[in-house]
């Protein structure tokens, strides 16, 4: 996800954008340990998208 895209998304839709996320994560852990993931990137960038909405709510905050 582009950080521009998730600067335009209040604070409630970012959260709800990360609990996804983490749920994602998950499920593709699991794949992971079974030998099932097809995409391994998708951990990465799950990973990454998490940490965005992350600091974007951080400099929120402290604003």
């Amino acid at each position: 996800m582009k950080p521009e895209t998730l600067r335009e998304k209040s604070d409630d839709e970012l959260r709800e954008l990360e609990s996804q996320l983490r749920e994602e994560m998950f499920r593709l852990r699991i794949q992971k340990h079974t030998n099932q993931l097809q995409q391994p990137h998708m951990l990465r960038e799950t990973r990454r998208d998490i940490a965005r909405i992350k600091t974007i709510l951080h400099q929120r905050q402290r604003a």
